[in-house]
C-alpha cells in the first residue's frame, strides 16, 4: 500500500500532475489521472480494463473522440468557477482529447467488467446539493453518484466545494465492508485549494484532512495543499477543513467489489449526534459556491437544500 497522503507532485508523470493506478495505490479498482493538455495538442488514452469519466478541471472547449463518437465539453477555467459537463468512456476503448487553449482534465477510473458505450453528461443534469449546517455547510456536486449517473459499472464520483473556514466530510464516516456498513469502497480524494472570494488556485493555501481506524492502524492528520491526493483504503475519513481565507475543492473517486454501485456510509458513532443538531442550525449562506451557470455571487439560505442524513456524508 502506498503512503495514504501523496503531496503534489509525488504522483506526477511527465507533464501530468497525477497518474495514480490501482497498482500504485496498492488496491484493486480505483484510479485517477490528471492530464496536462498543451494548447491544441491531441492526446490519446487507452482505457484498457478501466471505465473512465473525463472531467475538465481547468480547461474549456475540450474535444473528446471515442471511435465514431465526437463530444465537445464546455469545461471551465477553474474548479471554483462553475460545474462542468463530462464524458463517460467505457473499458477496452481508445479516445483522443484536446483543448485549443490547453489546461487540465481529470480522468477518474475504475477497473470493471462490463464494457459500456460512451455517453455525454450535461451540466443541466448535474444536481448541486447543499449539505450540512452552520460551519459544516458544504456543496456537493453529484455529477456521477449512483443515483445521478446510472451509466457505469463500478465507478462513482462527486465533487465537494467547502467555503473557507468550514468543515466537510463531517461527521467522520466510512464505506467499509463491516457489519454496520454494507459496502467496501476504495476512495480517492483529489484536492484543489483556492483563494476565497476568487476562482484562483492558491500555492500557499492549505487545509486539513483526517483518516483513522478504531484499531489505530490508520491515524493520519495531514496538512493538505493544492494538488494533493489522499487515499482511503478503509476507516473513518473526515473532517476536511478549509483554512480561513482558502476555499477547498476535492474530487471523490470511489469503486469497490459490490454488485451494485453504492456510496452507502456509516458515521463514527462517537460523532453521529452532530447530525441531529443540524435541524436547528441554518446553512451557511455562501453555499452553493458555484453552479452550472457559474459562481454564485451572493447566495442565500433560501438557495440551500436541506441536509439529508440518508445520503453519503461527504
Amino acid at each position: 500500500m502506498a503512503d495514504l497522503h501523496q503531496p503534489h507532485p509525488a504522483l506526477s508523470a511527465g507533464p501530468d500532475p497525477v497518474h495514480l493506478t490501482p497498482e500504485v495505490a496498492g488496491w484493486t479498482y480505483t484510479g485517477l489521472r490528471v492530464l496536462h493538455l498543451e494548447p491544441g495538442v491531441e492526446r490519446t488514452v487507452d482505457t484498457e480494463h478501466n471505465e473512465m469519466i473525463v472531467l475538465p478541471l481547468s480547461a474549456v472547449d475540450v474535444a473528446v473522440a471515442v471511435g465514431d463518437e465526437r463530444f465537445r465539453l464546455d469545461g471551465r477555467l477553474s474548479v471554483f468557477a462553475r460545474v462542468s459537463d463530462f464524458v463517460y468512456v467505457g473499458r477496452d476503448s481508445s479516445f483522443t482529447i484536446s483543448a485549443q487553449d490547453g489546461g487540465e482534465v481529470a480522468l477518474a477510473t475504475s477497473r470493471c467488467e462490463r464494457a459500456l458505450a460512451p455517453r455525454y453528461g450535461s451540466t443541466d443534469d448535474v444536481a448541486v446539493e447543499v449539505r450540512g449546517a452552520g460551519p459544516a455547510t458544504r456543496q456537493v456536486t453529484n455529477f456521477a453518484s449512483p443515483e445521478a449517473w446510472p451509466h457505469a459499472d463500478r465507478l462513482m464520483c462527486v465533487e465537494l466545494l467547502t467555503p473557507d473556514g468550514n468543515w466537510s466530510s463531517y461527521p467522520p464516516h466510512k464505506h467499509d465492508d463491516s457489519p454496520e456498513c454494507e459496502v467496501n469502497n476504495e476512495e480517492i480524494y483529489y484536492f484543489r485549494i483556492g483563494t476565497a472570494g476568487t476562482t484562483d488556485y492558491s500555492e500557499q493555501g492549505f487545509g486539513l484532512h483526517r483518516t483513522y481506524t478504531t484499531d489505530g492502524a490508520i491515524d493520519d492528520n495531514v496538512v493538505i495543499h493544492d494538488g494533493d491526493v489522499f487515499l482511503v483504503p478503509r476507516g473513518y475519513h473526515g473532517p476536511c477543513i478549509a483554512a480561513p481565507g482558502y476555499t477547498m475543492y476535492y474530487l471523490n473517486v470511489l469503486a469497490g467489489p459490490g454488485g451494485e454501485r453504492s456510496m452507502a456510509f456509516c458515521d463514527d458513532p462517537a460523532h453521529h449526534w452532530v447530525r441531529d443538531e443540524w435541524a436547528n442550525i441554518a446553512t451557511d449562506p455562501r453555499c452553493p459556491l458555484a453552479t452550472a451557470a457559474g459562481v454564485v455571487a451572493s447566495p442565500s439560505s433560501s438557495n440551500s437544500s436541506p441536509s439529508n442524513p440518508e445520503v453519503e456524508s461527504k
